[in-house]
């Protein structure tokens, strides 16, 4: 391993400038294929690691963070110590909480008592991290991965990108071992894909709200499809901009209620280590099964924007009558299609009556959730090389790890790739800094035989399954030490 060029203290604002990486024919120990809160968490915590030579590369020009969905008071739904490190390293300088002393910002947001912070501050401190290290980098768009057994590397081509995204000039670079973290992207249902693909057409995922907000504001009708924080957000952000008596909205949802999500003590349980060493011990067929059944756990809303919508509606109705929005869940579009120039119909089905009907509406904004990208097309040459499991999907081990056969002897890791065999914390922001010290402790008990990261032996009350294993099988040395 070559020595780290991490600077002693990050900038408060700019950025340095990014090396041309490409130059260095040593390999790096590890290469990041994006840059998302996972993997910026992941560089984060490897900068202070000696030694360990890093670059993370991502498509876009810069970091940023849902920006269609930074809606004015929208905040995270989890605290503000599930940020890219401190679950991992309270004493990071790469903290939310030294983000904020960077910006003289620690006495309002101690005075602000907020345990939840807004969106639009854990974008700009996610920004602040993936501006200042060294080893994040933007505008290069990685095409395709390779194995070269000769050598003991992989080979990554990669495209350098202008700032309107044309290509600029090509590059390769190796590394030892890969993560991958390339993210979610938007889902749109079947019967709707037709029209959203369409730029006419005013059918738009939550994914790209703020943008569009002025036309949907302008629309005679607006139908919300989608029960979840997202959904929710954008139909109280409507709400509150449409004259009362006037609102003109629908929201829509396949779930059978407009439902709190989970946040009692016990129940977040389910997002600690705990439970995912607990869920990827599980039998395949039992794993898929668990996974739709505890949507609250993910999909819901949290109760103070149920409470505000409650508010909101509420208030229409004091001087009578009642406001011009339908809610209604348990509902699932069959199809849908244009109706001349302007409308949309949807044609609905109703899960418990088995009833249909129809509905005309102006415009479309579908909070559909998002959807692990396939790492196929990336891993291009890798894929023979690949394991599987009965649904064709890629077999991830408890240490996050690809399982690939021994013709391939250097690990490539995933992130937010693999609820089907991690469960609901997969793509949960309060597992970041945890999963990225898993990474960075087997990365490293393998280049050096030491560990960085103490990890705890145990992270939750509840003990999940009958052989108490959940409680004490933490895949690390660390707790092996810990247990004699």
């Amino acid at each position: 391993m070559n020595a780290s060029t991490a600077p002693e203290d990050p900038p408060a604002e700019e950025p340095e400038a990014a090396p041309q990486q490409d130059q260095q024919q040593e390999p790096f120990d590890l290469l990041g294929v994006g840059v998302g809160p996972f993997n910026l968490s992941l560089a984060a915590l490897a900068d202070a690691v000696p030694g360990l030579t890093t670059a993370f590369y991502d498509q876009r020009q810069d970091f940023h963070w849902h920006p269609g969905l930074l809606v004015d008071g929208a905040t995270l739904q989890v605290p503000f110590l599930a940020d890219l490190v401190t679950l991992a390293d309270p004493a990071s300088r790469w903290s939310f909480l030294n983000f904020l002393k960077a910006r003289d910002r620690l006495f309002p947001f101690y005075f602000a008592e907020r345990f939840h912070v807004h969106r639009a501050e854990y974008d700009a401190y996610c920004r602040w991290v993936a501006d200042a290290l060294p080893s994040t980098h933007f505008g290069r768009q990685v095409d395709t991965v390779r194995w070269d057994a000769g050598r003991g590397h992989f080979e990554v081509d990669h495209t350098q990108l202008d700032v309107h995204g044309e290509a600029e000039a090509l590059g390769r670079t190796y590394a030892r071992h890969l993560v991958l973290g390339i993210g979610t992207a938007p889902y749109v249902p079947e019967p709707l894909r037709p029209l959203a693909e369409t730029p006419t057409v005013p059918v738009v995922h939550s994914a790209d709200y703020l943008p569009q907000r002025e036309r949907l504001l302008a629309a005679e009708h607006i139908t919300v499809i989608g029960s979840g924080q997202s959904g929710a957000e954008v139909f109280l952000d409507l709400l509150r901009s449409r004259p009362a008596g006037r609102e003109a909205i629908t929201w829509l949802a396949r779930t059978p209620a407009f439902a709190p999500m989970e946040y009692s003590r016990l129940g977040l349980e389910h997002f600690t280590p705990d439970y995912t060493r607990y869920f990827h011990g599980l039998p395949e067929p039992v794993r898929d099964r668990l996974v739709p059944q505890q949507w609250q756990l993910h999909k819901g809303i949290d109760t103070e924007t149920i409470t505000a919508i409650h508010d909101e509606l509420y208030r229409r109705t004091l001087d009578g009558g009642w406001p011009d929005a339908v809610l209604t869940p348990g509902v699932a579009v069959r199809t849908a299609g244009r109706i001349g120039t302007t409308g949309i119909e949807l044609h609905l089905e109703h899960a418990d009556q088995g009833t249909r009907t129809r509905l005309v509406t102006s415009a479309v904004v579908l909070a559909t959730g998002y959807r692990e990208r396939p790492l196929d097309q990336l891993l291009g040459p890798l894929h023979p090389h690949v394991l599987r499991d009965a649904a064709g999907r890629p077999r991830i081990d408890a240490r996050h790890r690809l399982e690939l056969d021994r013709r391939v002897t250097g690990r490539v890791y995933v992130q937010n790739a693999e609820r089907h065999t991690h469960g609901v914390g997969a793509p949960d922001l309060g597992l970041a800094a945890w999963r990225s010290a898993v990474i960075l402790n087997d990365l490293t008990g393998l280049l050096t035989g030491a560990e960085h990261y103490p990890l705890p032996a145990r992270t939750a009350f509840t003990t999940f399954g009958l052989d108490g294993a959940a409680a004490c099988d933490v895949p690390t040395r660390t707790a092996a030490l810990r247990r004699g």
